[in-house]
């Protein structure tokens, strides 16, 4: 099973359908060509680092409930609840492209900024990928025990063991 990591929060909201979006610049461990949309469907894998509290905006984080998150740890048990089907993939390469979707996902501007101006080892700036997604809960929940080594680090993708 492929996995994307994403912020917890951020599956939570997908979930209930408050955000419809997946925005992506692309992981540290992605490579040179950066980060692309390799599937057309998925499990998200919920990453509970990166500050979250800060970077959704701040009525998402109180429908989300919980107060403060800390990294998994090794031998926890992370639920994968959630599958994705992208509907469709693009590449937005203009602010006002980015600023049209504001209502489809709950990142403050500031997350999105940064993200969208960000560049480094082949990924330029002034871009996103985002895919517009349809999400279903998955029958039953798939229990992974956290591995930092299988699913730690700065990379989008994972391959889940059934």
């Amino acid at each position: 099973m492929i996995a994307f990591k994403e912020w917890q929060v951020v599956c939570k909201a997908l979930a209930e359908g408050r955000q419809t979006v997946i925005l992506r610049k692309g992981g540290i461990h992605e490579g040179r060509e950066g980060f692309a949309w390799k599937h057309e469907s998925f499990a998200l894998f919920p990453t509970r680092f990166h500050a979250q509290r800060e970077g959704v905006k701040p009525e998402d984080w109180a429908a989300f409930g919980e107060e403060e998150l800390s990294e998994w740890q090794e031998g926890e048990v992370v639920p994968i609840q959630w599958e994705c089907e992208v509907e469709r993939a693009v590449t937005l390469s203009t602010r006002e492209e980015v600023e049209a979707l504001r209502d489809l996902h709950i990142w403050t501007d500031e997350v999105i900024r940064e993200r969208f101006d960000w560049e480094m080892k082949g990924m330029k700036g002034q871009s996103l990928h985002a895919a517009f997604v349809k999400v279903r809960e998955i029958h039953p929940t798939l229990d992974v025990v956290y591995q930092k080594r299988c699913h730690g680090g700065c990379r989008s993708w994972l391959e889940l063991e059934n």
